[in-house]
Protein backbone atom coordinates (compact mmCIF):
# COMPACT_ATOMS: atom_id res chain seq x y z
CA UNK A 1 0.00 0.00 0.00
CA UNK A 2 1.66 2.88 -1.64
CA UNK A 3 0.52 6.41 0.87
CA UNK A 4 1.76 9.52 2.04
CA UNK A 5 0.49 12.06 5.04
CA UNK A 6 0.81 15.59 3.94
CA UNK A 7 0.85 17.79 6.94
CA UNK A 8 2.56 21.59 8.13
CA UNK A 9 3.68 23.06 11.15
CA UNK A 10 0.99 25.03 11.58
CA UNK A 11 -2.51 25.53 9.39
CA UNK A 12 -2.43 27.94 6.62
CA UNK A 13 0.89 26.73 5.31
CA UNK A 14 -0.67 25.88 1.94
CA UNK A 15 -1.15 21.86 2.30
CA UNK A 16 -4.92 21.87 1.10
CA UNK A 17 -3.29 23.25 -2.14
CA UNK A 18 -0.53 21.31 -2.43
CA UNK A 19 -2.23 17.86 -1.42
CA UNK A 20 -4.93 18.93 -4.53
CA UNK A 21 -1.97 19.45 -7.01
CA UNK A 22 -0.19 15.79 -6.24
CA UNK A 23 -3.36 14.46 -6.65
CA UNK A 24 -4.10 16.22 -9.83
CA UNK A 25 -0.36 15.85 -10.92
CA UNK A 26 -0.47 11.92 -10.20
CA UNK A 27 -3.68 11.78 -11.97
CA UNK A 28 -2.16 13.09 -15.09
CA UNK A 29 0.40 10.51 -14.68
CA UNK A 30 -2.22 7.68 -14.92
CA UNK A 31 -2.27 6.77 -11.40
CA UNK A 32 -4.81 5.75 -9.42
CA UNK A 33 -5.08 8.08 -6.26
CA UNK A 34 -7.08 7.89 -3.17
CA UNK A 35 -7.49 10.78 -1.42
CA UNK A 36 -7.93 11.37 2.38
CA UNK A 37 -9.00 13.89 4.68
CA UNK A 38 -7.79 13.88 8.20
CA UNK A 39 -10.28 15.88 10.81
CA UNK A 40 -14.01 16.80 9.94
CA UNK A 41 -14.44 18.90 6.86
CA UNK A 42 -16.34 18.99 3.40
CA UNK A 43 -14.93 21.52 1.59
CA UNK A 44 -11.11 20.64 1.33
CA UNK A 45 -12.54 16.56 0.13
CA UNK A 46 -14.78 18.32 -2.24
CA UNK A 47 -11.22 19.84 -4.26
CA UNK A 48 -9.34 16.94 -2.99
CA UNK A 49 -12.15 14.80 -4.80
CA UNK A 50 -11.85 16.62 -8.04
CA UNK A 51 -8.48 16.40 -8.90
CA UNK A 52 -8.12 12.92 -8.09
CA UNK A 53 -11.30 11.54 -9.88
CA UNK A 54 -12.35 10.03 -6.68
CA UNK A 55 -14.40 10.31 -3.48
CA UNK A 56 -12.43 11.93 -0.68
CA UNK A 57 -13.15 10.00 2.81
CA UNK A 58 -12.41 11.43 6.38
CA UNK A 59 -10.33 10.29 8.92
CA UNK A 60 -11.21 11.72 11.93
CA UNK A 61 -9.65 10.11 15.37
CA UNK A 62 -12.78 12.18 17.54
CA UNK A 63 -14.97 10.86 15.75
CA UNK A 64 -14.32 7.14 15.04
CA UNK A 65 -12.20 4.49 16.27
CA UNK A 66 -8.92 3.42 15.39
CA UNK A 67 -10.79 0.21 14.42
CA UNK A 68 -12.76 2.16 11.98
CA UNK A 69 -10.25 4.73 10.60
CA UNK A 70 -7.94 1.38 9.72
CA UNK A 71 -10.93 -0.15 8.04
CA UNK A 72 -12.31 2.57 6.04
CA UNK A 73 -8.20 3.46 4.76
CA UNK A 74 -7.26 0.12 4.34
CA UNK A 75 -10.65 -0.76 2.00
CA UNK A 76 -10.17 2.39 -0.17
CA UNK A 77 -6.03 2.49 -0.19
CA UNK A 78 -6.61 -1.24 -1.49
CA UNK A 79 -8.19 -0.04 -4.75
CA UNK A 80 -5.39 2.63 -5.69
CA UNK A 81 -2.06 3.24 -6.59
CA UNK A 82 -1.33 5.74 -4.16
CA UNK A 83 -3.19 7.37 -1.38
CA UNK A 84 -3.22 10.73 -0.56
CA UNK A 85 -3.98 11.84 3.10
CA UNK A 86 -4.34 15.62 3.73
CA UNK A 87 -3.85 16.23 7.40
CA UNK A 88 -5.00 19.49 9.10
CA UNK A 89 -3.79 22.39 11.51
CA UNK A 90 0.11 21.43 12.25
CA UNK A 91 1.41 17.83 12.63
CA UNK A 92 1.06 17.83 16.21
CA UNK A 93 -1.80 19.91 16.72
CA UNK A 94 -4.61 18.30 18.48
CA UNK A 95 -7.74 18.06 21.14
CA UNK A 96 -5.77 15.93 23.51
CA UNK A 97 -2.85 17.31 25.56
CA UNK A 98 -1.42 13.66 24.33
CA UNK A 99 -1.78 14.08 21.14
CA UNK A 100 -3.78 10.72 20.84
CA UNK A 101 -6.19 12.64 18.10
CA UNK A 102 -3.37 14.62 16.19
CA UNK A 103 -2.06 14.25 12.47
CA UNK A 104 1.13 12.26 14.06
CA UNK A 105 -1.44 10.04 15.79
CA UNK A 106 -2.64 9.21 12.73
CA UNK A 107 0.57 8.84 11.12
CA UNK A 108 1.39 6.36 13.52
CA UNK A 109 -1.63 4.29 13.75
CA UNK A 110 -1.76 4.29 9.79
CA UNK A 111 2.26 3.80 9.53
CA UNK A 112 2.49 6.74 6.91
CA UNK A 113 5.47 9.08 6.01
CA UNK A 114 4.76 12.27 6.67
CA UNK A 115 5.55 15.01 3.61
CA UNK A 116 6.05 18.21 6.19
CA UNK A 117 5.25 21.06 3.90
CA UNK A 118 6.58 24.66 5.35
CA UNK A 119 5.99 28.05 4.71
CA UNK A 120 9.17 29.60 4.54
CA UNK A 121 8.53 33.08 4.18
CA UNK A 122 10.85 35.29 6.12
CA UNK A 123 13.23 32.27 6.73
CA UNK A 124 16.51 30.72 6.19
CA UNK A 125 18.93 29.43 8.77
CA UNK A 126 15.73 29.26 11.29
CA UNK A 127 14.24 26.64 9.06
CA UNK A 128 17.06 24.08 10.30
CA UNK A 129 16.00 23.63 14.15
CA UNK A 130 12.24 23.50 13.03
CA UNK A 131 12.79 20.43 10.88
CA UNK A 132 14.90 18.87 14.14
CA UNK A 133 12.62 19.92 16.60
CA UNK A 134 9.57 18.25 14.21
CA UNK A 135 11.62 15.27 13.90
CA UNK A 136 12.98 15.24 17.43
CA UNK A 137 9.64 15.27 19.31
CA UNK A 138 7.90 12.25 18.16
CA UNK A 139 10.67 9.63 17.04
CA UNK A 140 8.00 7.32 16.05
CA UNK A 141 6.97 9.55 13.34
CA UNK A 142 8.66 9.38 10.05
CA UNK A 143 9.12 12.92 8.45
CA UNK A 144 10.45 11.39 4.36
CA UNK A 145 11.15 14.95 3.26
CA UNK A 146 9.56 18.61 3.20
CA UNK A 147 8.08 20.75 0.66
CA UNK A 148 9.02 24.26 1.01
CA UNK A 149 6.53 26.98 0.18
CA UNK A 150 6.43 30.47 -0.80
CA UNK A 151 9.74 30.68 -1.56
CA UNK A 152 10.83 34.64 -2.21
CA UNK A 153 12.80 33.24 -5.56
CA UNK A 154 16.26 31.17 -6.65
CA UNK A 155 18.31 32.91 -4.06
CA UNK A 156 16.16 32.39 -1.27
CA UNK A 157 15.13 28.43 -2.22
CA UNK A 158 19.51 27.86 -2.79
CA UNK A 159 19.99 29.39 0.75
CA UNK A 160 16.95 27.43 2.38
CA UNK A 161 18.45 23.57 0.44
CA UNK A 162 21.85 24.50 1.46
CA UNK A 163 21.02 24.75 5.17
CA UNK A 164 18.80 22.00 5.12
CA UNK A 165 21.36 19.72 3.64
CA UNK A 166 23.88 20.86 6.06
CA UNK A 167 22.17 20.56 8.91
CA UNK A 168 19.55 18.08 8.67
CA UNK A 169 19.01 14.45 6.74
CA UNK A 170 15.47 15.37 5.31
CA UNK A 171 15.17 15.21 1.76
CA UNK A 172 14.23 18.96 -0.28
CA UNK A 173 10.78 17.34 -2.54
CA UNK A 174 9.88 20.73 -3.40
CA UNK A 175 10.51 23.88 -3.67
CA UNK A 176 7.33 26.00 -4.36
CA UNK A 177 7.65 30.09 -5.44
CA UNK A 178 5.05 32.50 -4.34
CA UNK A 179 2.36 32.10 -7.04
CA UNK A 180 -1.19 33.80 -6.29
CA UNK A 181 -2.77 31.90 -9.47
CA UNK A 182 -2.49 28.62 -6.74
CA UNK A 183 -4.70 30.14 -4.16
CA UNK A 184 -8.14 28.55 -3.34
CA UNK A 185 -11.05 31.34 -2.95
CA UNK A 186 -11.58 31.98 0.88
CA UNK A 187 -14.67 33.19 2.42
CA UNK A 188 -16.10 33.64 6.16
CA UNK A 189 -15.92 29.67 6.53
CA UNK A 190 -12.70 28.61 4.91
CA UNK A 191 -12.49 27.80 1.31
CA UNK A 192 -15.07 28.23 -1.36
CA UNK A 193 -15.75 24.70 -2.56
CA UNK A 194 -15.23 24.00 -5.87
CA UNK A 195 -18.98 23.61 -6.99
CA UNK A 196 -19.08 27.54 -6.88
CA UNK A 197 -16.23 27.86 -9.59
CA UNK A 198 -17.05 27.53 -13.47
CA UNK A 199 -13.62 27.08 -14.12
CA UNK A 200 -12.55 24.78 -11.15
CA UNK A 201 -11.46 22.11 -13.21
CA UNK A 202 -9.23 24.42 -14.77
CA UNK A 203 -7.59 25.82 -12.13
CA UNK A 204 -7.04 22.31 -10.78
CA UNK A 205 -5.39 21.50 -13.86
CA UNK A 206 -2.95 24.53 -13.66
CA UNK A 207 -2.21 23.60 -9.70
CA UNK A 208 -1.47 20.24 -10.79
CA UNK A 209 0.78 21.68 -13.08
CA UNK A 210 2.39 23.78 -10.97
CA UNK A 211 3.00 21.50 -8.71
CA UNK A 212 4.37 18.99 -10.78
CA UNK A 213 7.18 21.23 -12.31
CA UNK A 214 8.11 22.10 -9.16
CA UNK A 215 8.18 19.03 -6.74
CA UNK A 216 9.79 15.85 -7.27
CA UNK A 217 6.89 13.26 -8.00
CA UNK A 218 8.76 10.11 -8.87
CA UNK A 219 10.67 10.84 -4.90
CA UNK A 220 7.06 11.29 -3.55
CA UNK A 221 6.18 8.16 -5.12
CA UNK A 222 9.32 6.36 -4.24
CA UNK A 223 8.97 7.55 -0.14
CA UNK A 224 4.89 6.64 -0.93
CA UNK A 225 5.71 2.79 -1.76
CA UNK A 226 8.56 2.81 1.36
CA UNK A 227 5.64 2.61 3.85
CA UNK A 228 5.29 -0.30 6.01
CA UNK A 229 2.70 -2.55 4.85
CA UNK A 230 -0.37 -2.59 7.29
CA UNK A 231 -1.07 -6.03 8.78
CA UNK A 232 -4.65 -7.98 7.73
CA UNK A 233 -7.42 -6.31 9.20
CA UNK A 234 -9.18 -9.58 10.17
CA UNK A 235 -9.37 -8.70 13.97
CA UNK A 236 -10.68 -5.01 12.54
CA UNK A 237 -14.74 -4.69 12.21
CA UNK A 238 -14.70 -2.47 9.02
CA UNK A 239 -17.95 0.50 8.97
CA UNK A 240 -20.96 -1.53 7.24
CA UNK A 241 -20.76 1.24 4.77
CA UNK A 242 -17.46 0.55 3.20
CA UNK A 243 -18.01 -3.36 2.94
CA UNK A 244 -21.76 -4.13 2.39
CA UNK A 245 -22.46 -3.86 -1.00
CA UNK A 246 -25.80 -1.03 -2.62
CA UNK A 247 -29.22 -3.39 -2.09
CA UNK A 248 -30.40 -4.45 -5.55
CA UNK A 249 -33.70 -3.33 -4.78
CA UNK A 250 -33.73 0.05 -3.37
CA UNK A 251 -36.69 0.12 -0.79
CA UNK A 252 -37.28 3.90 -0.41
CA UNK A 253 -36.44 7.08 -2.75
CA UNK A 254 -34.68 9.53 -0.50
CA UNK A 255 -34.02 12.80 -2.17
CA UNK A 256 -30.74 14.58 -1.74
CA UNK A 257 -30.44 18.69 -2.11
CA UNK A 258 -27.18 18.67 -3.87
CA UNK A 259 -26.48 21.93 -5.61
CA UNK A 260 -24.04 24.75 -4.88
CA UNK A 261 -26.05 26.05 -2.04
CA UNK A 262 -25.82 22.69 -0.26
CA UNK A 263 -23.12 20.09 -1.27
CA UNK A 264 -21.71 19.27 2.68
CA UNK A 265 -22.10 15.58 2.47
CA UNK A 266 -19.94 12.76 3.41
CA UNK A 267 -19.75 10.18 0.68
CA UNK A 268 -19.66 7.33 3.52
CA UNK A 269 -22.81 8.67 4.53
CA UNK A 270 -23.69 8.46 1.03
CA UNK A 271 -22.80 4.45 0.95
CA UNK A 272 -24.52 3.71 3.91
CA UNK A 273 -27.86 5.44 2.92
CA UNK A 274 -27.65 3.04 -0.45
CA UNK A 275 -26.39 -0.12 1.93
CA UNK A 276 -29.58 0.62 3.92
CA UNK A 277 -31.88 0.43 1.16
CA UNK A 278 -32.51 4.28 -0.07
CA UNK A 279 -32.28 5.24 -3.68
CA UNK A 280 -31.15 8.22 -3.68
CA UNK A 281 -32.66 11.05 -5.95
CA UNK A 282 -30.85 14.32 -6.81
CA UNK A 283 -32.79 17.60 -5.48
CA UNK A 284 -31.61 21.00 -6.70
CA UNK A 285 -32.78 23.66 -4.63
CA UNK A 286 -31.89 26.41 -7.02
CA UNK A 287 -33.43 25.09 -10.02
CA UNK A 288 -35.94 22.53 -9.39
CA UNK A 289 -39.70 23.71 -10.17
CA UNK A 290 -41.17 20.60 -7.48
CA UNK A 291 -39.89 17.84 -5.78
CA UNK A 292 -40.20 14.01 -6.95
CA UNK A 293 -42.13 11.50 -5.85
CA UNK A 294 -40.00 10.81 -2.68
CA UNK A 295 -40.21 8.91 0.79
CA UNK A 296 -37.73 10.86 2.66
CA UNK A 297 -35.52 13.88 1.70
CA UNK A 298 -32.02 15.03 3.35
CA UNK A 299 -30.67 18.38 3.46
CA UNK A 300 -27.16 18.56 4.10
CA UNK A 301 -24.95 21.50 5.17
CA UNK A 302 -23.94 23.98 2.70
CA UNK A 303 -23.89 28.04 2.44
CA UNK A 304 -27.88 28.85 1.97
CA UNK A 305 -26.57 32.65 3.06
CA UNK A 306 -24.54 33.23 -0.21
CA UNK A 307 -27.67 32.16 -2.43
CA UNK A 308 -30.53 33.34 -0.43
CA UNK A 309 -31.82 35.68 -3.05
CA UNK A 310 -31.98 32.43 -5.95
CA UNK A 311 -33.24 30.11 -2.99
CA UNK A 312 -36.31 32.68 -2.64
CA UNK A 313 -36.80 32.78 -6.09
CA UNK A 314 -37.82 29.49 -6.06
CA UNK A 315 -40.46 29.57 -4.73
CA UNK A 316 -42.42 26.96 -6.47
CA UNK A 317 -39.96 24.20 -4.78
CA UNK A 318 -40.08 25.92 -1.25
CA UNK A 319 -43.19 25.35 -1.28
CA UNK A 320 -43.33 22.00 -2.71
CA UNK A 321 -40.84 21.04 0.10
CA UNK A 322 -43.33 22.77 2.87
CA UNK A 323 -46.35 21.02 1.45
CA UNK A 324 -44.68 17.40 1.57
CA UNK A 325 -43.38 18.54 4.86
CA UNK A 326 -46.81 19.07 6.21
CA UNK A 327 -48.06 16.15 4.88
CA UNK A 328 -45.39 14.51 7.16
CA UNK A 329 -42.81 13.67 4.74
CA UNK A 330 -39.83 12.09 6.92
CA UNK A 331 -37.02 14.38 6.44
CA UNK A 332 -33.45 14.77 8.02
CA UNK A 333 -31.78 18.83 7.72
CA UNK A 334 -27.85 19.30 8.90
CA UNK A 335 -27.27 23.49 9.38
CA UNK A 336 -27.57 24.79 6.04
CA UNK A 337 -30.53 22.60 5.74
CA UNK A 338 -31.97 23.59 8.96
CA UNK A 339 -31.88 27.50 7.55
CA UNK A 340 -33.57 26.63 4.07
CA UNK A 341 -35.99 25.27 6.30
CA UNK A 342 -36.85 27.85 8.46
CA UNK A 343 -39.23 30.95 7.86
CA UNK A 344 -36.73 33.36 6.96
CA UNK A 345 -32.82 33.78 6.37
CA UNK A 346 -30.82 37.57 7.40
CA UNK A 347 -27.36 38.11 6.36
CA UNK A 348 -26.60 41.92 7.19
CA UNK A 349 -29.24 44.01 5.70
CA UNK A 350 -30.94 41.65 3.58
CA UNK A 351 -33.72 39.21 4.32
CA UNK A 352 -34.82 36.40 2.20
CA UNK A 353 -38.04 34.14 2.20
CA UNK A 354 -37.05 30.01 2.82
CA UNK A 355 -38.90 27.31 2.79
CA UNK A 356 -40.80 28.22 6.20
CA UNK A 357 -41.44 24.54 7.60
CA UNK A 358 -39.88 25.29 11.36
CA UNK A 359 -41.32 28.09 12.99
CA UNK A 360 -38.04 29.95 13.36
CA UNK A 361 -36.13 32.48 11.52
CA UNK A 362 -32.51 32.63 11.01
CA UNK A 363 -29.64 35.44 11.29
CA UNK A 364 -26.14 35.32 10.42
CA UNK A 365 -23.34 36.79 12.30
CA UNK A 366 -19.76 38.09 11.72
CA UNK A 367 -18.07 35.58 13.78
CA UNK A 368 -18.90 31.92 14.63
CA UNK A 369 -21.46 30.78 16.86
CA UNK A 370 -20.73 27.28 17.06
CA UNK A 371 -17.54 25.82 15.55
CA UNK A 372 -16.15 22.32 16.92
CA UNK A 373 -16.53 19.16 18.04
CA UNK A 374 -19.90 18.38 19.79
CA UNK A 375 -21.06 15.72 21.93
CA UNK A 376 -25.56 14.91 21.73
CA UNK A 377 -27.59 13.28 24.40
CA UNK A 378 -30.14 11.64 22.82
CA UNK A 379 -33.99 12.64 24.17
CA UNK A 380 -36.87 10.87 24.31
CA UNK A 381 -38.39 13.09 21.45
CA UNK A 382 -35.70 11.91 19.22
CA UNK A 383 -37.32 10.89 16.70
CA UNK A 384 -35.35 7.55 15.26
CA UNK A 385 -34.13 6.68 18.82
CA UNK A 386 -35.67 3.47 18.19
CA UNK A 387 -35.31 2.94 14.60
CA UNK A 388 -32.61 0.36 14.69
CA UNK A 389 -33.32 -0.79 18.45
CA UNK A 390 -30.11 -0.21 20.26
CA UNK A 391 -29.86 3.49 19.01
CA UNK A 392 -26.98 5.22 20.87
CA UNK A 393 -27.76 7.66 23.73
CA UNK A 394 -24.68 9.77 23.14
CA UNK A 395 -23.40 11.31 19.99
CA UNK A 396 -20.48 12.68 18.55
CA UNK A 397 -20.64 15.39 15.70
CA UNK A 398 -19.15 18.38 14.83
CA UNK A 399 -20.57 21.81 14.15
CA UNK A 400 -19.21 25.06 11.80
CA UNK A 401 -21.93 27.74 11.86
CA UNK A 402 -22.21 31.89 11.75
CA UNK A 403 -25.60 31.87 12.27
CA UNK A 404 -28.48 31.47 15.04
CA UNK A 405 -31.83 31.34 15.56
CA UNK A 406 -34.43 33.73 16.33
CA UNK A 407 -38.55 33.96 17.45
CA UNK A 408 -38.59 30.39 18.32
CA UNK A 409 -41.75 28.58 19.01
CA UNK A 410 -41.94 28.05 22.48
CA UNK A 411 -43.40 24.56 21.65
CA UNK A 412 -40.45 23.21 19.82
CA UNK A 413 -39.11 19.77 20.96
CA UNK A 414 -35.99 19.00 20.30
CA UNK A 415 -33.96 15.53 19.58
CA UNK A 416 -30.41 16.54 21.52
CA UNK A 417 -29.53 17.76 24.81
CA UNK A 418 -25.99 19.47 24.04
CA UNK A 419 -23.06 18.06 26.51
CA UNK A 420 -19.95 19.71 24.15
CA UNK A 421 -20.65 22.32 21.69
CA UNK A 422 -23.05 25.11 20.97
CA UNK A 423 -26.16 23.41 18.96
CA UNK A 424 -29.09 25.70 18.73
CA UNK A 425 -29.17 28.09 22.45
CA UNK A 426 -26.11 26.01 24.23
CA UNK A 427 -28.55 23.84 25.62
CA UNK A 428 -30.16 22.19 23.01
CA UNK A 429 -29.90 21.03 19.31
CA UNK A 430 -32.07 18.88 17.02
CA UNK A 431 -35.33 20.93 16.04
CA UNK A 432 -38.47 18.49 16.05
CA UNK A 433 -41.46 19.37 14.06
CA UNK A 434 -43.44 16.77 12.33
CA UNK A 435 -41.13 14.10 10.86
CA UNK A 436 -38.13 16.35 10.45
CA UNK A 437 -35.09 16.53 12.27
CA UNK A 438 -33.05 19.32 11.68
CA UNK A 439 -29.90 20.35 13.43
CA UNK A 440 -26.88 22.38 13.45
CA UNK A 441 -24.55 19.42 14.29
CA UNK A 442 -22.96 17.29 11.24
CA UNK A 443 -22.67 13.78 12.19
CA UNK A 444 -21.02 10.84 10.16
CA UNK A 445 -23.05 7.47 10.17
CA UNK A 446 -19.58 5.41 9.80
CA UNK A 447 -18.27 7.08 13.07
CA UNK A 448 -20.59 5.10 15.52
CA UNK A 449 -24.02 7.51 15.02
CA UNK A 450 -25.38 5.04 11.97
CA UNK A 451 -27.69 7.60 11.38
CA UNK A 452 -28.27 6.97 7.82
CA UNK A 453 -29.42 3.22 8.66
CA UNK A 454 -31.31 4.88 11.02
CA UNK A 455 -33.16 7.37 9.16
CA UNK A 456 -33.65 4.95 6.51
CA UNK A 457 -35.36 2.40 9.32
CA UNK A 458 -37.45 5.26 10.23
CA UNK A 459 -38.60 6.88 6.46
CA UNK A 460 -39.36 2.72 5.54
CA UNK A 461 -41.73 2.49 8.70
CA UNK A 462 -43.56 5.75 7.64
CA UNK A 463 -43.54 4.41 4.19
CA UNK A 464 -44.99 1.08 5.54
CA UNK A 465 -48.03 2.56 7.99
CA UNK A 466 -49.15 4.51 4.73
CA UNK A 467 -46.73 7.36 3.86
CA UNK A 468 -48.02 10.62 2.26
CA UNK A 469 -51.22 11.51 0.84
CA UNK A 470 -51.61 12.14 -3.18
CA UNK A 471 -49.73 15.50 -2.77
CA UNK A 472 -47.11 14.31 -2.94
CA UNK A 473 -47.16 13.65 -6.38
CA UNK A 474 -49.36 16.51 -7.34
CA UNK A 475 -50.10 19.87 -6.90
CA UNK A 476 -52.89 22.79 -7.22
CA UNK A 477 -52.10 26.27 -8.98
CA UNK A 478 -54.55 28.64 -8.20
CA UNK A 479 -55.85 30.11 -12.07
CA UNK A 480 -58.13 33.27 -11.58
CA UNK A 481 -59.37 31.40 -8.39
CA UNK A 482 -60.06 28.17 -9.91
CA UNK A 483 -57.44 25.13 -9.08
CA UNK A 484 -55.70 23.30 -11.44
CA UNK A 485 -54.09 20.37 -11.23
CA UNK A 486 -50.47 19.58 -11.76
CA UNK A 487 -47.94 17.51 -11.18
CA UNK A 488 -44.50 18.53 -8.89
CA UNK A 489 -42.75 20.01 -11.92
CA UNK A 490 -45.69 21.70 -12.72
CA UNK A 491 -46.99 20.16 -15.64
CA UNK A 492 -50.29 19.89 -16.47
CA UNK A 493 -52.54 17.10 -15.54
CA UNK A 494 -54.90 17.32 -17.43
CA UNK A 495 -53.35 19.20 -21.06
CA UNK A 496 -56.80 20.30 -21.76
CA UNK A 497 -56.92 23.05 -19.01
CA UNK A 498 -54.44 24.72 -20.80
CA UNK A 499 -54.48 28.27 -21.06
CA UNK A 500 -52.73 31.75 -21.22
CA UNK A 501 -54.08 32.44 -17.89
CA UNK A 502 -52.63 28.84 -16.78
CA UNK A 503 -49.20 30.35 -18.55
CA UNK A 504 -49.12 33.79 -16.57
CA UNK A 505 -50.07 31.60 -13.27
CA UNK A 506 -47.57 29.35 -13.71
CA UNK A 507 -45.02 31.82 -14.35
CA UNK A 508 -45.70 33.67 -11.33
CA UNK A 509 -45.47 30.79 -8.88
CA UNK A 510 -41.89 30.22 -10.86
CA UNK A 511 -40.94 34.33 -10.32
CA UNK A 512 -40.94 34.29 -13.76
CA UNK A 513 -42.31 37.65 -15.76
CA UNK A 514 -43.69 36.34 -19.25
CA UNK A 515 -42.88 39.14 -22.04
CA UNK A 516 -43.28 39.30 -26.40
CA UNK A 517 -40.66 36.76 -26.24
CA UNK A 518 -41.72 34.34 -23.70
CA UNK A 519 -45.23 34.23 -25.42
CA UNK A 520 -43.43 33.60 -28.75
CA UNK A 521 -41.72 30.50 -27.87
CA UNK A 522 -44.90 29.26 -25.79
CA UNK A 523 -46.72 29.42 -29.44
CA UNK A 524 -44.17 27.93 -31.19
CA UNK A 525 -43.88 25.18 -29.11
CA UNK A 526 -47.64 24.60 -28.98
CA UNK A 527 -48.05 24.84 -32.43
CA UNK A 528 -44.71 22.66 -33.07
CA UNK A 529 -46.84 20.06 -30.93
CA UNK A 530 -49.86 20.29 -32.82
CA UNK A 531 -48.20 19.40 -36.18
CA UNK A 532 -46.04 16.33 -35.01
CA UNK A 533 -47.60 15.26 -32.18
CA UNK A 534 -44.25 15.00 -30.42
CA UNK A 535 -42.50 18.16 -28.60
CA UNK A 536 -39.77 20.67 -29.95
CA UNK A 537 -36.04 19.99 -28.93
CA UNK A 538 -34.17 22.89 -28.62
CA UNK A 539 -32.00 22.25 -31.68
CA UNK A 540 -36.01 22.72 -33.71
CA UNK A 541 -36.15 26.03 -31.25
CA UNK A 542 -32.77 27.20 -31.92
CA UNK A 543 -33.36 26.79 -36.08
CA UNK A 544 -36.90 28.50 -35.81
CA UNK A 545 -35.60 31.51 -33.55
CA UNK A 546 -32.73 32.42 -35.53
CA UNK A 547 -35.09 33.38 -38.37
CA UNK A 548 -37.07 35.42 -36.51
CA UNK A 549 -34.87 36.67 -33.78
CA UNK A 550 -31.53 36.32 -35.81
CA UNK A 551 -28.19 34.79 -34.63
CA UNK A 552 -27.78 37.13 -31.71
CA UNK A 553 -30.91 35.75 -29.93
CA UNK A 554 -32.20 32.91 -31.66
CA UNK A 555 -29.42 30.78 -29.61
CA UNK A 556 -29.44 28.05 -26.96
CA UNK A 557 -27.59 30.77 -24.09
CA UNK A 558 -30.64 33.48 -25.32
CA UNK A 559 -33.59 30.95 -24.72
CA UNK A 560 -31.63 29.97 -21.44
CA UNK A 561 -31.66 33.54 -20.36
CA UNK A 562 -35.50 33.28 -21.10
CA UNK A 563 -36.58 30.50 -18.86
CA UNK A 564 -33.78 30.44 -15.98
CA UNK A 565 -35.87 27.37 -14.33
CA UNK A 566 -35.32 24.00 -16.25
CA UNK A 567 -34.26 25.62 -19.39
CA UNK A 568 -36.79 26.48 -22.15
CA UNK A 569 -37.36 22.15 -23.00
CA UNK A 570 -38.45 22.03 -19.44
CA UNK A 571 -39.69 25.67 -18.14
CA UNK A 572 -41.20 26.62 -21.76
CA UNK A 573 -42.61 23.33 -22.14
CA UNK A 574 -44.68 23.96 -18.77
CA UNK A 575 -45.99 27.09 -19.47
CA UNK A 576 -47.38 25.81 -22.76
CA UNK A 577 -49.06 23.12 -21.21
CA UNK A 578 -46.99 20.18 -22.81
CA UNK A 579 -45.94 16.70 -21.49
CA UNK A 580 -42.41 16.05 -20.85
CA UNK A 581 -40.40 15.86 -23.38
CA UNK A 582 -38.41 12.41 -23.95
CA UNK A 583 -35.31 11.47 -21.80
CA UNK A 584 -36.35 14.86 -19.05
CA UNK A 585 -35.37 13.65 -15.68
Amino acid sequence: MSRVLVSAAHKSSGKTTISVGLCAALRAQGLTVQPFKKGPDYIDPMWLSQASGRDCFNLDPYLMTPEQIRACFTHHDAQADISIVEGNKGLYDGLALDGSNSNAALAELLELPVVLVLDARGMTRGIAPLILGYQAFDPRIRIVGVILNQLGGARHESKLRAVIEHYTDVAVLGAIAQDSRLALVERHLGLMPNQEFDDAAQHIFMIGQRIAEQVDLAKITQLAASATPLPELSRWMPPVSDIVPVAPSPSVRIGVVRDKAFGFYYPDDMLALQAAGAELVPVDALKDPGLPPLDGLFIGGGFPEVFMSELQANSALRNSIRSVIESGLPVYAECGGLMYLARTLRWKDTVADMVGALPVDVVMHERPVGRGYVTLQVTADAPWASAAGDAPQTLRGHEFHYSSLENMSPDLKFAYRVVRGHGIDGQRDGIVCRNVLASYAHLRSGAGSDWAGRFVDFVQRHKSAGGLPSATSVRTLLVNGQPVTTDVEGYLKNLDEWSEDFARSQAESENLVLTEAHWQVISFLRAYFEEYRVQAQVRAMIRHFSKVWGPELGNNHYLHTLFPMGGPQKQGNRLAGLLKTKGEH
